[in-house]
């Protein structure tokens, strides 16, 4: 399969994604520059992590912008799946895929560490080769990782469990200690309604390698390349022969949320 990673300027975790859909899972990759519209045949896309646009105004505001993100959103309408990893998250965030918002760290301090999440969900193209409960070592890198969102929405989320993977210890309790940044019900990482588009703070493609201090961040991969070749996510091929199924809306900007 090919994986197709987004590179923004400032993007600083495209080429460890692609290192790791490459030379480390075996598949086909391409790094996809923000102003193409253009996805090159990929069946998986990845938002990476970095500071796109130097992070100016706010974590994601510009890359949102970017004429890709159109066609990464026609990509997910037709059911492809996308994977938006830390800088990623926020993108998605910014450009209404997903609901929510990015506050600074409640350190107000850039963390860069090993983290346990759970996962807590595992129908997804990137957890179902997970089981429900398992706990991930992964690194987080970021300054503002602190997910947020009104009760109503953090409610919907539990509700129709969209909330993907939560902080917690070794021990898979979801205890404030764990919480490395201050996210709102221990939130590490969100689906959208349809469940095909995925994002996470913890950065998988740095755990996927025992050399790293943890390969669990494999898991996430393998899920996806499991999804595409059992045919859970045909809907891409559709989109390849410009057969797009029609958007069912977006979520509203994160701008909205912290004006």
């Amino acid at each position: 399969m090919r994986f197709g990673i987004v590179v923004f300027p400032g993007s600083n975790c495209d080429h460890d994604a692609y290192h790791a859909a490459k030379h480390v899972l075996g598949q086909e990759a391409e790094l996809l520059w923000h102003k193409d519209r253009d996805l090159k045949g990929s069946d998986c896309i990845i938002l990476p992590g970095g500071f796109a646009h130097g992070d100016y105004l706010r974590t994601g505001a510009i890359a949102r912008f970017s004429p890709i993100m159109q066609s990464v959103k026609e990509f997910a309408a037709a059911g492809g799946p996308v994977l938006g990893i830390c800088n990623g998250f926020q993108v998605l965030l910014e450009a209404g895929f997903l609901p929510g918002a990015m506050l600074r760290n409640r350190s107000v301090r850039f963390q860069c560490e090993h983290v346990f999440v759970r996962v807590e969900q595992t129908d997804t193209p990137f957890t179902l080769a997970c089981t429900r409960g398992q706990v991930l070592k992964i690194p987080i890198a970021h300054g503002e990782g602190n997910y947020f969102a009104a009760p109503g929405v953090i409610e919907q989320l539990e509700r129709e469990r969209r909330v993907i993977f939560r902080y917690v210890n070794a021990s898979a309790e979801a205890v404030e200690s764990a919480n490395p940044n201050g996210s709102i019900a221990a939130i590490g990482g969100i689906c959208n309604e349809e469940r095909n588009v995925v994002a996470l703070m913890p950065h998988p493609e740095r755990a996927c390698e025992l050399a790293l201090g943890s390969s669990d961040g494999l898991v996430i991969f393998e899920s996806v390349i499991q999804a595409i070749r059992s045919g859970r996510c045909a809907a891409t091929l559709r989109h390849a022969q410009g057969r797009p199924e029609p958007s069912r809306g977006a979520s509203p900007p994160a701008a909205a949320l912290v004006q």
